[in-house]
């Protein structure tokens, strides 16, 4: 799988809601109301990703998981980092919901 240009890029994280180009990755913060709601969110990601056989980088920080997306076989990020992007997306339904800062904070009610 070939790296995305830098416009095809733009164009495609357009698409998705508070994920940024960061060097050669993109990124999103997630913010839960607590440990294990951010806990339960990553093991939603981790079935993702295995099931896409792309794997992200995620760190939790007790109620707020960082993810970092990219293809280091090709050099960048590729259709399959966006692809995953909008499965965590996904994960996140129902426990998040996304801030103007583009980090995503706890649904109310």
């Amino acid at each position: 799988m070939r790296k995305l240009t830098d416009a095809e890029l733009t164009g495609l994280l357009s698409e998705l809601e508070g994920w940024t180009s960061r060097a050669d990755a993109i990124h999103k913060d997630f913010t839960f109301p607590g440990f294990r709601g951010a806990i339960a969110f990553v093991n939603r990601v981790a079935e993702r990703a295995e099931t896409a056989g792309h794997h992200p980088d995620i760190e939790i920080h007790h109620h707020r998981v960082s993810i970092t997306l990219s293809t280091h076989d090709a050099g960048g990020v590729t259709e399959k980092d966006v692809s995953l992007a909008a499965e965590i997306d996904g994960a996140a339904d129902g426990d998040a919901t996304e801030r103007a800062d583009g980090s995503a904070a706890p649904r109310s009610g």
